[in-house]
């Protein structure tokens, strides 16, 4: 069983997908599915504010101009 957070998780998930969107062999590939890189780290934007405290969500739509 893994020890690390959720949080923790999403966030290699995250760095994980960066590295491949940046990496020169997929850059090369002629790859064209229905779902893109950018869904899944969307996906994971969605469940990291999804895991946020209720005090950090509410800084981060602060930040975004929106208010609670």
């Amino acid at each position: 069983m893994n020890t690390q957070s959720l949080a923790e998780l999403i966030a290699q998930g995250q760095e994980i997908l960066s590295a491949i969107r940046q990496h020169p062999e997929y850059k090369a590939l002629l790859y064209q599915p229905d779902l893109s890189i950018a869904d899944a780290v969307q996906a994971l934007n969605e469940l990291r504010f999804e895991v946020l405290p209720i005090s950090q969500s509410v800084k981060i739509f602060s930040l975004e101009g929106f208010s609670q």
